[in-house]
């Protein structure tokens, strides 16, 4: 599967999906399991690579500063979500993860303590496969091995959050005490 046809069967569950994150998952599972059981393979082989090149320091800083907090799982549950958002969001998280400040979704979660994540977005491939040939996914002969995250920091050092993080810092953290 090629990287324009996989965020394509994600904006094709979005339109379908009613904008929640659950919905557009369980519209995935549904344009999936229609597809060749090879597609759905490709569609696990991809996804796996998108999750390995999201997987960055200041991304996980991003999703603990949204999320009041985030293990291996939240952050995995995050990205997760993020992919529901579409490829253009999602390819500027990776890029500059202080962007997701511009996210309407985002900016209110700051007053409603809203969080974010979507493990239903991660089993799309595996539920898919299940769906179209009654038998698990076969397991990937080459598996994606995420990045070390060798410039790891302190998500609670807020003054750290604040220079690698501005504008989610500003909505997130508390003002320094003067």
């Amino acid at each position: 599967m090629r990287t324009d046809d996989f965020w394509q069967l994600i904006d094709q569950a979005r339109a379908g999906g009613g904008g929640e994150a659950h919905a557009v998952a369980a519209r995935a599972v549904a344009l999936l399991a229609e597809r060749d059981p090879a597609e759905i393979v490709g569609y696990a082989r991809h996804q796996a690579r998108v999750l390995a090149a999201s997987y960055t320091a200041d991304l996980w800083g991003a999703a603990y500063l949204v999320n009041g907090g985030a293990s291996d799982d939240g952050f995995a549950h995050f990205r997760g979500w993020l992919m529901t958002q579409g490829r253009a969001v999602f390819a500027r998280a990776v890029a500059d993860p202080d962007s997701l400040a511009e996210l309407p979704r985002i900016r209110s979660a700051a007053l409603t303590g809203e969080e974010f994540g979507s493990e239903e977005m991660l089993a799309v491939p595996g539920e898919a496969y299940r769906k179209a040939t009654a038998t698990d996914l076969p397991a990937q002969p080459d598996p994606v091995v995420a990045p070390d995250l060798d410039d790891f920091w302190d998500f609670d050092d807020e003054d750290e959050a604040r220079r690698r993080l501005p504008r989610l810092a500003a909505l997130f953290v508390e003002p320094p005490q003067e």
